[in-house]
């Protein structure tokens, strides 16, 4: 064997080896347990309808019945979810108290796209307010005022009397 073709061995081999080195550190766990947190979205156990009104600055109307709320902690934002039954004769003085940046739209179809959130409202046991009818839905700010980056709402009519709000947030 000649020495120039020892080399090219040598040299190929080398390549492999570093090639191997960075790809097994990409796919390694993380050396701080607590860093595993950050690597894949978690749902925090503790978030409470209340906890995650305050966070989203949205005051739950007294009325409001089956209050459910989650917050995920995301990679770079932490998602926040919050939905609750209300008497549909009360839903349009709660979107003027959250002042959206438009009026809402009406979609009387769920949308045609497949739809998989990064917070899903599934999370809660609800479905997705993109895979309903006749949803009334809009951007209430982004940016929003403190740490919320973007608030969305959208209103479902569960019935003659009550309507699901629901809120996603993402801070």
């Amino acid at each position: 064997m000649k020495a120039g073709s020892r080399t090219r061995g040598a040299s190929a081999l080398g390549v492999i080896v570093v090639l191997w080195s960075v790809l097994a550190a990409c796919s390694a766990a993380p050396a701080d347990p607590g860093d595993a947190r950050r690597q894949v979205p978690d749902w925090a156990e503790d978030a409470t309808p209340g906890s995650v009104s305050r966070q989203l600055g949205v005051k739950i109307p007294a009325r409001a019945t089956d209050r459910r709320a989650a917050y995920q902690n995301g990679f770079q934002d932490d998602g926040l979810l919050l939905a609750f039954t209300l008497p549909t004769s009360e839903v349009d003085a709660f979107i003027g108290e959250l002042a959206p940046e438009n009026a809402l739209t009406q979609r009387d179809k769920p949308l045609q796209q497949s739809f998989a959130p990064t917070t899903p409202f599934s999370h809660l046991d609800l479905a997705e307010p993109e895979t309903l009818p006749e949803v009334r839905e809009g951007q209430v700010c982004a940016p929003c005022e403190g740490r919320l980056n973007s608030l969305q709402v959208a209103v479902h009519p569960l019935d003659d009397r009550n309507s699901r709000v629901y809120l996603r947030g993402v801070d």
